[in-house]
């Protein structure tokens, strides 16, 4: 089993190159490309999550192995919470396209999300 880790500041820019990334393991994990596809965009609603939950930083580790986990965690100071609507979406969508997510929250704010493919 490897693992690969990545921290990264919660903009737009950095979020397409974590989708590249998470792309490229995906295929080294085997994934069909509808399966990839869905990886990429559980990956990306976690990094939402986090950044409406107060995240400036994230940081994302993936475990490479018979499975591809990934706990995406939000790193250092938070600020104000965003919308909750959206991120009752969010989860709602990780759930649909994963089955098991874990949220891990710290004072009603969600600081840790992850799951495995």
């Amino acid at each position: 089993m490897e693992k690969f880790t990545v921290t990264l500041p919660l903009t737009g820019e950095y979020l397409t190159t974590v989708r590249l990334t998470t792309g490229g393991l995906c295929a080294l994990a085997g994934f069909d490309v509808d399966t990839a596809e869905d990886y990429k965009v559980c990956v990306t609603e976690s990094l939402l999550i986090l950044k409406r939950n107060g995240f400036s930083t994230a940081s994302i580790e993936f475990t490479v192995g018979d499975a591809l986990g990934c706990a995406v965690s939000g790193v250092g100071e938070v600020g104000e919470m965003g919308d909750s609507l959206e991120d009752g979406i969010s989860r709602a969508l990780l759930l649909a396209l994963l089955g098991t997510v874990d949220f891990v929250k710290e004072s009603d704010r969600v600081v840790k999300i992850v799951f495995e493919g």
